[in-house]
């Protein structure tokens, strides 16, 4: 299981987007707490992600991406999303 990330803050555009993607604070909460998968997505940057399901009956799987600067301290949620897609997102080991 990779390492959560504890120390953090979500910037006010990452905030934003967030709201207007129809996601939650405590998912993205979640999401670093937990990720199942881990990477560096450029310098200075990484991708913490799971798979979830959500929405009304019948529920979808999605992937929920949440990038953060673990650049600076204390680290910075840059943006969010959720996305159908899982075999082009999701990383096989």
């Amino acid at each position: 299981m990779p390492k959560p990330l504890i120390d953090y803050v979500i910037t006010e555009h990452a905030a934003f987007e967030i709201g207007r993607r129809g996601l939650t604070e405590e998912l993205v909460r979640r999401v670093l707490a937990a990720p199942e998968q881990r990477y560096e997505a450029q310098p200075g940057r990484e991708v913490f992600q799971i798979r979830t399901s959500m929405g009304d009956p019948p529920k979808k799987t999605y992937v929920v991406r949440v990038f953060v600067d673990v650049d600076r301290h204390p680290s910075e949620v840059v943006t969010a999303y959720r996305t159908s897609r899982i075999a082009k997102y999701w990383r096989q080991t």
